[in-house]
């Protein structure tokens, strides 16, 4: 048996740093997951899919935070439980980012999704969910998932070190579908954005038909969905990368796998995917956007209404002996803006 590999130490501000990303996570894969629920009009094949995801970085985050609070120091059952789900979520998230991708590519290049849309989505489902969970279950079983002295992690369990195939299982339980989407995930959206600007401009002739208002309207939207497309695998490359540099170094046996900058950056990465769909597919998203503004204003105005109310209520009544009182405008009689 060869010597147990020396830990990453992390410092707490570190932790808090990472535990912070697993919470906004959270929260903002609870938010695209909350929109789902309240507004069924926005309910289309692309936003089911993004609800796909987001549960599966809910999980991812959930699990996370607790390997990341518990900081394991050594090997337990907790350690192979949480490897467990965060393996099973993580992997899953992968292959959900994909599907979106790939979704948008054969409904807006090929047009295939309205002819078999059921099949299509149940083969999401299939891959999805099935491959990551086979996976998961082999590696739990054959005893690969446990403590591996946060050389490939951030205080969380994933791939024993101790293991002779740990290379195997590092490429097969995130590594290896990790890799193959930063390829995979550019290539989809350049087709896609392709694919629109092909569009725009053989519709160029009738441009000039259009009334400037609405040629700015239009021209407004497109730079915005041009600049989505090009940010979508950009983000995800950005936050993912860490981890790979990491997962590299510590092949190598670099000691520049225990700096603090990689393990904050890897710990960012992987914990703040949900974060990061909720701002490119909620905030930046102007139909949900405007309505959680509105939400957000109604329940800031109900409860000063609600106390304006009961204070009209308690007030005493107007004397009829007194002087003439001026007039008062009801809301209905307000004159509008």
């Amino acid at each position: 048996m060869p010597p147990p590999a020396p830990p990453t130490v992390l410092v707490p501000s570190e932790r808090v740093v990472v535990l912070l990303s697993c919470a906004l996570s959270a929260l903002g894969s609870g938010l695209l997951v909350a929109t789902h629920a309240l507004w069924p009009d926005l309910r289309g094949r692309a936003r089911r899919l993004l609800l796909f995801l987001s549960l599966a970085d809910l999980l991812s985050a959930v699990s996370y935070f607790y390997g990341v609070l518990r900081n394991f120091a050594g090997p337990s059952w907790d350690c192979v439980l949480q490897g467990a789900l965060s393996t099973f979520a993580n992997t899953s998230s992968f292959f959900w980012t994909v599907a979106v991708a790939l979704y948008l590519y054969l409904s807006i290049v090929h047009g295939a999704h309205a002819s078999r849309p059921d099949r299509l989505f149940w083969t999401f489902h299939v891959v999805s969910w099935g491959v990551p969970l086979a996976i998961t279950v082999a590696a739990v079983t054959l005893k690969k998932i446990g403590y591996d002295a946060s050389d490939v992690s951030v205080g969380w369990c994933w791939i024993d070190l101790q293991a002779d195939d740990r290379v195997l299982w590092m490429l097969l339980t995130g590594k290896l579908w990790e890799m193959l989407a930063y390829v995979t995930l550019p290539l989809l959206y350049l087709l896609v954005r392709k694919h629109i600007s092909r569009a725009r401009a053989a519709l160029s002739e009738y441009r000039p038909l259009l009334c400037d208002a609405h040629q700015l309207q239009r021209r407004c939207s497109s730079s915005a969905a041009d600049l989505k497309l090009v940010l979508i695998p950009l983000i995800f490359i950005c936050l993912r990368i860490w981890s790979t540099v990491r997962f590299v170094l510590t092949l190598c046996g670099s000691p520049a796998v225990r700096m603090p900058v990689l393990v904050v950056l890897h710990g960012i990465g992987n914990t703040f995917q949900g974060g990061a769909n909720c701002i490119m597919f909620v905030l930046c998203t102007r139909a949900i956007r405007s309505r959680l503004v509105s939400c957000c204003c109604f329940c800031c105005s109900s409860e000063p209404a609600g106390q304006s109310l009961s204070a009209t209520a308690g007030s005493p009544a107007p004397s009829k002996t007194g002087g003439s009182q001026p007039p008062t405008r009801t809301t209905r009689e307000l004159p509008s803006p």
